[in-house]
C-alpha cells in the first residue's frame, strides 16, 4: 500500500466541502428549514428599535411569524404571529405601533400589548375564553446586548446570551445595547441562489483580495478568520497602514474619529461576530451592523439586515457611517454574484465538488457543524422520500 499516496488522499478527502446535492436536494431543504430556521436562534431587531410601549417588530421565514412587542410594562416581549381565532397575522406590516391593543384585521379580537386576550368580538356568540389560555402563543425569546432573538420550536443550542459569552469583555466598550437604529430600517433583497451558497460565501476572506477591491484597500492583509466553534465565530480585520486607493477608503479612514471609551486598535478595525446557523455581526467603531439569510426555495434566499448608529452622533460620524455602510454595501453587490455562481454549479456535469484552501477553514468548520446535525451529508444522495430515514439512523449510529 502506497502510504503517500493515501495521506494525500485523505488530505483531499477532508479539504472537500458539501456534495452539490445538498444545496439542490427539495426534502435537504426542509430538513434544514426545520431543524436549523425553526429550532435555532432567528434575530428579529435591536430592543431600540420598540422604544415605546406599543412598538413591534415582525419577522417571517420558512413558514413562521414572529412578533415582537414591548408591553405596557417596558418589557419585550415574542409571540407567533397569529390571531387564536382563525389563524390571522395579527398585525401586518413588518415594523409600527398599536396604541393600547393588538388587535386582529380579520374579525377585530383584541389582545393586551402582554399577549393576554381583552376580548373578542361578538363575545356572545363565542363560549367564555380564559384571557391567558387564548392569548397569543409565546415564542421563545433571548435578548443579547440588546438584540433580539427567538426560536420558534425546542432546539439543540443553548441561549444566545451564552453562546456568545466568550465575546462579552471583547464587545463591552462598544456599547451595543444603547445602538439606536439608524433611519433606514430593516432591508431585505432576493438572492437566486440556495442559502448555503450565502454562508459559504461569508464564512472565508480568501476571495477578499481579488472580489472587494474597497475591503482590500481597506484592511490589505490585516483580515482574520476564525474557525465556528460552540455555535459561533469571529473575523477580526485592522486597517491597513497609508494611504487609501479609493476615495471612499481614505476618506473613511481619515474621517473616522477617535472613540471615547474604545481601545487605539478597535477605533482601527472592524469585528465579525456569527451566530449560527446564519446571523452575522458587523462591529465597527462608527455603527454595527446585522446580516442574516434564510431560504424560500432552493433557488431563492432572501437576505436582511439592518444599521444602527451610536446613541451620540455628531456630523463627522454620521460621514463616517456613510463612508462604511457605502463599502459594505459594495461588498455585498459582489458577494451576491459570486453566490449565484457557487448556485450555479451545483448542476454543472463538470462539477466535482469543492477544495479548500487552509485560509477557507471556516467555510469547513461550518461544514462540518452541518455534517454533525445532518450526517447524511456525508454520504451519497438519498433516494427520492429516504433523506430523513436515512439521517435519523446515521444519528442512531453516532448516539451514545
Amino acid at each position: 500500500m502506497n502510504t503517500q499516496n493515501s495521506a494525500a488522499e485523505q488530505d483531499f478527502a477532508d479539504r472537500s466541502g458539501l456534495p452539490a446535492w445538498s444545496y439542490t436536494n427539495p426534502e435537504m431543504l426542509e430538513a434544514e428549514k426545520d431543524l436549523l430556521f425553526r429550532r435555532h436562534w432567528q434575530l428579529v431587531c435591536h430592543v431600540n428599535d420598540i422604544p415605546n410601549a406599543g412598538d413591534f417588530m415582525t419577522l417571517d421565514l420558512v413558514g413562521e411569524r414572529a412578533l415582537v412587542v414591548r408591553g405596557n410594562d417596558g418589557e419585550v416581549r415574542a409571540f407567533h404571529n397569529l390571531c387564536r381565532h382563525r389563524g390571522s397575522r395579527v398585525v401586518a406590516e413588518e415594523k409600527g405601533h398599536c396604541k393600547s391593543a393588538i388587535i386582529c384585521p380579520f374579525h377585530g379580537w383584541a389582545y393586551n400589548l402582554d399577549g393576554t386576550l381583552r376580548g373578542a368580538s361578538h363575545p356572545g356568540t363565542l363560549p367564555k375564553m380564559d384571557p391567558v389560555k387564548f392569548g397569543l402563543k409565546p415564542v421563545e425569546m433571548d435578548i443579547w446586548q440588546g438584540f433580539v432573538f427567538v426560536r420558534f420550536k425546542p432546539g439543540p443550542q443553548p441561549s444566545v446570551s451564552q453562546i456568545m459569552a466568550r465575546f462579552e469583555a471583547e464587545v463591552a466598550p462598544y456599547g451595543l445595547k444603547d445602538l439606536l437604529p439608524d433611519g433606514a430600517g430593516v432591508w431585505s433583497e432576493d438572492i437566486a441562489a440556495n442559502w448555503k451558497c450565502v454562508r459559504d460565501v461569508d464564512n472565508e476572506g480568501y476571495h477578499v483580495p481579488m472580489a472587494h477591491p474597497g475591503l482590500h484597500d481597506l484592511f490589505g492583509s490585516n483580515y482574520h478568520d476564525e474557525d465556528l466553534a460552540q455555535g459561533a465565530s469571529r473575523s477580526y480585520s485592522r486597517f491597513r497602514e497609508g494611504k487609501g486607493r479609493l476615495w471612499s477608503v481614505e476618506k473613511y479612514k481619515n474621517l473616522m474619529p477617535q472613540i471615547e471609551g474604545l481601545s487605539d486598535e478597535q477605533n482601527t478595525s472592524w469585528l465579525y461576530l456569527g451566530v449560527f446557523p446564519n446571523a452575522v455581526f458587523g462591529i465597527y467603531p462608527d455603527s454595527v451592523i446585522f446580516y442574516q439569510e434564510y431560504p424560500v426555495a432552493n433557488g431563492k434566499t432572501i437576505q436582511r439586515g439592518a444599521c444602527y448608529k451610536r446613541p451620540v452622533e455628531d456630523r463627522q460620524m454620521r460621514v463616517a457611517r456613510y463612508l462604511s455602510g457605502r463599502i459594505d454595501r459594495i461588498t455585498t453587490k459582489e458577494d451576491e454574484q459570486l453566490i449565484e455562481w457557487c448556485w450555479e454549479a451545483s448542476f454543472s456535469s463538470g462539477f466535482d465538488g469543492v477544495i479548500l484552501s487552509d485560509l477557507e477553514s471556516g467555510v469547513r468548520s461550518y461544514h462540518d457543524a452541518l455534517r454533525m446535525l445532518f450526517p447524511v451529508l456525508a454520504e451519497d444522495e438519498p433516494l427520492p422520500g429516504q433523506l430523513a430515514i436515512v439521517n435519523q439512523a446515521l444519528l442512531a449510529e453516532t448516539t451514545p
